[in-house]
């Protein structure tokens, strides 16, 4: 199991020099990176250029956000698969093994049934050039209460579809980010955990409250302050760990005082 961080669910920008720093001063053995950036610095220079701090610092590259809209049109989806390729034969050469995409929590195109199916080929086209660079791909979901700009058809904010979304893919490196809050909030159980085959589970954000939030409903659940949850989804080892809530003071004092980053926190920080 790798211990990740990733700045994006932190809600910190900064240099990559800089998240990297943040990164080991906390512990971590991994990182997520923004792929795309990666790639923009390896095609202005060379891969070597563009990877000297991951490389100096000794750190494994966790995962990498895919930033794919699968809610686009016909025409720009078979663009997205197109630009695809020389992405994900970067972060083959970088070693990531994980990569994430989030499914449309709605959509104006097409009610719920149809839809399903368009998304089931779409993933499945994205895992297809995943598979090849023997790259897992981690499904994940917006909650019906975090989604803020809904359309006409509803779509996955909830466990129960994102399950259904990852078992009707049939390419084999297709599973999901197992998000304790998110698994609480969007109605999930220990038992639908435990249903999951290990290869199912790409990676696992484990969540905490931040003092003072009113979260009764959550900490009842048994879920979010659970770090149990572990061993109970038996995480393969090369599966990745988020930590939620790291000396939240410590991390928002350092970031605040001794680098110019910005922070948009979701209501805690998030160890991810």
């Amino acid at each position: 199991m790798i211990k990740n961080f990733s700045h994006a669910a932190l809600g910190i920008n900064g240099r990559q020099s800089e998240l990297i720093e943040l990164a080991l001063t906390y512990g971590f053995t991994g990182m997520d990176i923004d792929m795309q950036d990666m790639l923009r610095r390896s095609q202005r220079t060379d891969i070597q250029d563009a990877s000297k701090y991951l490389e100096a610092a000794k750190i494994k590259i966790g995962g990498f956000d895919l930033g794919i809209d699968l809610d686009a049109d016909e025409e720009s989806f078979t663009g997205i698969v197109g630009g695809l390729h020389p992405l994900s034969d970067l972060a083959k050469e970088l070693g990531a093994e994980q990569a994430y995409l989030r499914v449309p929590p709605s959509t104006d195109r097409l009610p719920y049934h149809e839809y399903f199916e368009i998304q089931v080929q779409r993933i499945g086209q994205v895992a297809e050039v995943l598979e090849s660079r023997g790259i897992k791909l981690a499904l994940s979901f917006v909650t019906e209460k975090e989604h803020t700009d809904p359309k006409q058809f509803p779509f996955i904010v909830n466990v129960e579809g994102l399950l259904a979304l990852v078992n009707g893919v049939p390419n084999s490196n297709v599973g999901c980010v197992i998000d304790t809050w998110n698994w609480v909030v969007g109605g999930g159980t220990y038992e639908q955990i435990t249903s999951l085959s290990v290869d199912k589970i790409v990676a696992v954000r484990l969540g905490t409250i931040t003092e003072g939030v009113e979260a009764t409903a959550f900490l009842s659940a048994g879920i979010v302050e659970d770090l149990d949850l572990l061993n109970l989804v038996r995480v393969p080892r090369r599966g990745l760990i988020h930590l939620d809530q790291f000396d939240e003071n410590l991390v928002l004092r350092r970031l605040r005082v001794e680098r110019n980053v910005d922070l948009v926190g979701r209501g805690s920080v998030e160890q991810d």
